[in-house]
Parts: structure tokens; C-alpha cells; sequence
């Protein structure tokens, strides 16, 4: 019980106690009057009752108070001990979906980083693997090229067979020389021309269409 607390309930004693005395006085003994002892006793005996009454009405209307607030006072404490429990609870939830937030959010940039390296090592792969097979492709074409230019050549290089030629027979086979060697030069001249004509069109945008030059 505070300082304060005693010094209300004793001035609460005293608002009772004093009028009490005063209402209650010693009683007068009458002059000339036979003095009845008894009567004196019993009365002081009432007063001395009726003041403990009263003290002790007093002292459990003040302890009925003091465990009135001590009761509101054990409320109010649970009150708040609940509440700070409550957002206790509250703020630890929090910091758990915090922290769940922050594992998913940085499994997510993981998992996106191992697709991105994944990605990029498969496109290395589709690309290593393709210029080998365009590399094969590109040695093939020129293999075939070859081969089919010597082919060419071999069909078109006529053998000079002139043993046992006379005069006459010689002017013939230098006359069918002469106009194979002008048919190739046509040829020759033909296909420069042609390749001339690619590379201006080429030059000036113009490109292939359905695989054929413009």
C-alpha cells in the first residue's frame, strides 16, 4: 500500500472515529441522585462496541476498496501482458513471412540463374555443333566442287591423238582444236560476265530469291 493509499484510509478513520466520541461523551452523573455504576459501565461498554463496530465497518469498506483495485490493477497487468504477447506473436508472424518472402524470392532468382546458365550452354553447344556440321557441309560442297570440275575438265579435255595424221588429216584436227578452244573462251567469257552481274547485284541489295539471283 503507497504513502498516499495510508493517509487517505487513516484520515477516513479519523472522519469516523471523531463524531463518534463526540455523539457518545461520558455520561453526566446526576447531582443528588443515587450513581448507578452499572448503568455507567454498561453504556461505556456499548460505546466502546459500537466504535469497534465501526472501525471495523471502516477497516473492510477501506480493504473491500484495496481489493477492488488490487483486482482491477491484476486486470489491467493481464490486460496488457496478453496484449504484448499478441504483438509479440504478430510481429514474429511477420518476420516469418519476411523471411519466407525472402527464401523464395531468392530461390526464384537461383532457379533463373541455373536456367539462364543452363540456356547458354545449350546454345553453345547448338552453335559449336553446328559449325561443325557446316564446316563438314562446307568441305563436302568443296570436295564435290572439286570433283565435279575435274570431271568436267576430264570430259571436256579431248585427247590429241595425231599419230599416223596425214597433212590433210592435221589441218582437220587444228581446225576442231581451234573451235573447242573458242567455244570454251565463250564460255569463259559467259560465266564472267554472269559472276559480274551477281556482284553488282549483290552490292545494290538485290539478293536471292527461291534460291535464285534476280
Amino acid at each position: 500500500m503507497s504513502q498516499e493509499q495510508s493517509k487517505i484510509n487513516q484520515n477516513t478513520f479519523m472522519l469516523f472515529y471523531r463524531p463518534l466520541v463526540t455523539q457518545l461523551g461520558a455520561p453526566k452523573i446526576p447531582e443528588g441522585e443515587r450513581v448507578d455504576f452499572d448503568d455507567i459501565h454498561r453504556k461505556r461498554m456499548e460505546k466502546d462496541l459500537l466504535e469497534l463496530q465501526t472501525l471495523i465497518e471502516v477497516h473492510f469498506e477501506q480493504r473491500k476498496k484495496e481489493e477492488e483495485e488490487l483486482i482491477g490493477l491484476k486486470a489491467r497487468i493481464e490486460s496488457r501482458r496478453a496484449e504484448r504477447a499478441e504483438q509479440q506473436r504478430v510481429r514474429a508472424e511477420k518476420e516469418r513471412d519476411r523471411q519466407t518472402r525472402i527464401a523464395e524470392e531468392r530461390q526464384r532468382k537461383e532457379d533463373e540463374e541455373a536456367k539462364k546458365r543452363a540456356d547458354d550452354e545449350a546454345k553453345k553447344k547448338k552453335v559449336l555443333s553446328n559449325m561443325g556440321s557446316d564446316s563438314k557441309q562446307k568441305r563436302g560442297k568443296r570436295q564435290t566442287a572439286r570433283e565435279i570440275k575435274k570431271k568436267t575438265l576430264a570430259e571436256r579435255r579431248k585427247p590429241l591423238v595425231i599419230e599416223n595424221l596425214k597433212e590433210d588429216g592435221l589441218r582437220e584436227r587444228a581446225k576442231e582444236m581451234w573451235e573447242w578452244i573458242y567455244h570454251l573462251e565463250s564460255e569463259k567469257f559467259d560465266l564472267t560476265e554472269k559472276m559480274k552481274r551477281q556482284k553488282y547485284e549483290v552490292r545494290h541489295g538485290k539478293g536471292k530469291v527461291g534460291g535464285r539471283w534476280k
